[in-house]
């Protein structure tokens, strides 16, 4: 697998997966299951793993895959996979809120290298190109073309005027209170990846996480931001997140602009 081969097609999964999602979203109704960790699943997030799962393996078969949807996938063990949550935000798409994203990683060494965040729903996607540096698509998002990409960035952060996006379904007092050791100019609430993606644009500067996340609702996102020049640290250490944990079960954690300067949990 090269950086070549794997960009044109995360992306273009992605997409399709994507237009699935959208094709459910917007009919009348839809079914609403639950999974044995109480989290919902909808037949949009079946159909949405089942396309790009088989894509990977058809293209990768020697590589690990780890996607929510798939239980087994959960007992693998490695520091260098492919990693997938075809629809993260599930309780957004419920709620026709539009802020769900489809998310593809590779994590190497324990590192997110390369990702792509689609959010059709917004229209807005984010990818890594092949030589690492995170980009904004903007146009009509076709599978096999890419559009017009602008290079994307994170903020010159001012640390007595930040932007701090925090989860809008998962918000809580701690997280309230963390926030409020800093000096916020401004407050921006998102759901699933899409936080990490607001970082990396300079939209915002900081995204604190109190609460669960596993690996697959995170790399991507995290996999953009380090493109873009940001960094994910957990919240108890401030040392880099990693991945291939046991479980894939995160810690707490911060998504931050260089020019960030962190406080203590």
């Amino acid at each position: 697998m090269t950086y070549d081969t794997l960009i044109p097609l995360i992306r273009k999964l992605a997409i399709e997966a994507g237009a699935k999602i959208m094709e459910i979203y917007d009919a009348d109704d839809f079914d609403v299951k639950v999974k044995s960790d109480d989290s919902p699943v909808t037949a949009a997030d079946e159909a949405a793993d089942a396309l790009i799962s088989a894509g990977l393996r058809a293209a990768f078969p020697d590589v690990m895959l780890v996607t929510e949807e798939q239980a087994a996938s959960h007992k693998e063990k490695g520091d260098t996979f492919l990693i997938v949550d075809p629809l993260d935000g599930t309780k957004e798409f419920i709620n026709r809120r539009g802020d769900f994203t489809v998310n593809i990683a590779l994590v190497e060494h324990g590192r997110p290298t390369r990702g792509v965040v689609y959010a059709p729903a917004k229209n807005r996607m984010f990818f890594t190109r092949p030589d690492g540096q995170s980009v904004e698509e903007t146009g009509a998002f076709d599978p096999e073309t890419v559009g017009e990409t602008t290079e994307i960035h994170v903020a010159q952060s001012d640390n007595a005027a930040l932007m701090v996006v925090a989860s809008k379904s998962h918000r809580d007092q701690a997280t309230d209170d963390y926030i409020g050791k800093y000096a916020v100019k401004d407050m921006k609430s998102a759901g699933s990846s899409l936080k990490f993606c607001l970082v990396a644009t300079g939209e915002a500067d900081l995204y604190p996480r109190l609460g669960r996340t596993m690996e697959w609702d995170t790399a991507a996102g995290h996999a953009v931001l380090n493109g873009a020049g940001g960094s994910v640290v957990r919240f108890d250490d401030l040392t880099p997140l990693t991945y291939g944990k046991d479980g894939y079960a995160n810690p707490f954690f911060i998504a931050h602009a260089p020019g960030v300067t962190l406080k203590a949990g």
